[in-house]
């Protein structure tokens, strides 16, 4: 198996499912776990269906960090291009399932002007 292929075909879908909004079955394991940000409960796939519909029109791009199956780290950048216009910088954790879907999505998502630290006050 090719698991840069696999994690490279899933991004290629994730795409897909996202701007057609139809298709999270093809993505995700029926028990996943997804995380929107680091700190918040994980959401599980009928949170994920209830939250993904976002008809916002995007461009996005995007890189393959690194791979150790079953696990890979994807860099995207999405500039969403509504009124006002929206970026967000985003690692991703992804823990595929066998059957090639992911089971653990976890998201580290920044924005401009975001900070990158605590404020110490």
């Amino acid at each position: 198996m090719d698991a840069d292929a696999v994690v490279t075909a899933w991004v290629t879908d994730y795409e897909r499912v996202w701007r057609e909004d139809d298709g999270l079955d093809r993505l995700f394991t029926d028990d996943v776990r997804y995380w929107r940000s680091p700190y918040e409960e994980p959401l599980d796939l009928a949170a994920v269906r209830a939250w993904w519909p976002d008809p916002a029109p995007f461009t996005w791009t995007w890189e393959l960090v690194a791979v150790q199956w079953p696990t890979a780290v994807v860099r995207a950048e999405v500039h969403y291009t509504d009124d006002p216009p929206r970026e967000y910088r985003d690692l991703w954790v992804l823990h595929f399932a066998d059957d090639g879907r992911v089971d653990r999505f976890e998201e580290w998502p920044f924005s401009p002007g975001q900070p990158y630290t605590q404020d110490p006050d």
